[in-house]
């Protein structure tokens, strides 16, 4: 006998989006079947809220009070979100006829799945995977995330290479689906993050409860990227340079996460560089900021991590630096044999 189907909320995190709004939310309307749609707004002052309201009376309205950020703002929202399953969807995401079912079915089928995500292509390129988590992400042993279908800039051609499901080590924050029982036992998001690489924080959270995350090909969305900051912001560079470092710190045990963290000092210094002959100004000094920030934060970021059991295996591959840029490894499938 199949268990029953668990109920299913798909929460958009909006702030000042619109215009996104009116393009995507009718295709999550039109294919999400009997799940419940939430608009969690981080204090819009553009009418969203009032246009999902008067367009979209069915959709659930959380309205936070500040600009949260995607961690804080997720963490507040689904405080008033009730549903065995959280679908954490971007606002510049379209989805397609019949997403939802491979991921339930996953879910069904392996019950130490605690997260899953779908694979992400390009809206405006839809032959290829898109920046944001394409078939799924890893980290190599340094903490610098990449994706199958994605390292650094260069992004496959969808030929069907990755129309499997297998475990990941971390799944996007554009497309993910997580257990609403284990959203809570990890407390949420790190709200210190804002935005960026919180999503693989949680996921090595996940895997450090024993839980698994998951990546089904047979379930496909299509992201726009780059609507709330762009891959070339050196905001953006900040945060997720600051961030990886804090993922290493709270997610290792000491005699891993000290040499590598010293090793990052070295390598990070070399990416500044990097920026500077390319004439990045405010890119090298985003990742001086990053290293400035963390080096304050080690403090917190070590007493969050006191109750830890640590994974021990979580690197894919030993450095997707050395790989890209000295190997000129450029496809997933090279740099790993699954």
């Amino acid at each position: 006998m199949k268990p029953p189907r668990p109920s299913v909320a798909i929460v958009i995190l909006n702030w000042n989006g619109k215009a996104l709004l009116e393009r995507f939310l009718p295709f999550v309307v039109r294919n999400s079947g009997d799940a419940l749609v939430v608009l969690a707004d981080n204090a819009s002052t553009d009418g969203s809220v009032e246009f999902v309201k008067k367009q979209y009376p069915r959709i659930q309205v959380v309205v936070n009070d500040d600009n949260l950020g995607f961690a804080g703002g997720y963490n507040k929202a689904l405080e008033a979100v009730d549903a065995d399953l959280y679908c954490l969807l971007n606002s510049d995401v379209e989805v397609t006829p019949g997403w939802l079912d491979p991921v339930l079915a996953l879910f069904n089928d392996k019950p130490e799945a605690g997260i899953v995500q779908p694979k992400v292509k390009d809206l405006n390129r839809r032959t290829h995977f898109e920046y944001a988590g394409a078939a799924g992400g890893f980290v190599d042993f340094f903490g610098y995330p990449f994706c199958r279908g994605r390292i650094f800039q260069s992004l496959e051609e969808d030929q069907g290479q990755y129309d499997d499901t297998r475990e990941i080590f971390w799944a996007t924050g554009a497309c993910m689906f997580i257990k609403r029982d284990l959203f809570e036992l990890l407390g949420g998001f790190d709200a210190d993050y804002f935005a960026h690489q919180e999503e693989v924080d949680l996921c090595w959270r996940a895997h450090n409860k024993g839980y698994s995350v998951f990546y089904t090909g047979a379930s496909e969305v299509f992201h726009l990227g780059g609507s709330t900051l762009s891959n070339m912001n050196p905001k953006k560079t900040f945060l997720n340079f600051r961030n990886s470092l804090y993922s290493i710190t709270k997610n290792l045990p000491t005699r891993k996460a000290l040499p590598i963290v010293l090793s990052r000092l070295i390598l990070d210094a070399v990416a500044a560089l990097r920026f500077l002959f390319q004439f990045k100004i405010g890119h090298a000094w985003a990742i001086i900021r990053a290293h400035l920030s963390f080096y304050r934060h080690v403090p917190k970021m070590l007493h969050k991590r006191e109750r830890q059991h640590f994974v021990e295996k979580y690197a894919e591959t030993t450095s997707i630096v050395w790989s890209y840029y000295v190997r000129r490894i450029r496809t997933f499938g090279i740099l790993v044999k699954d």
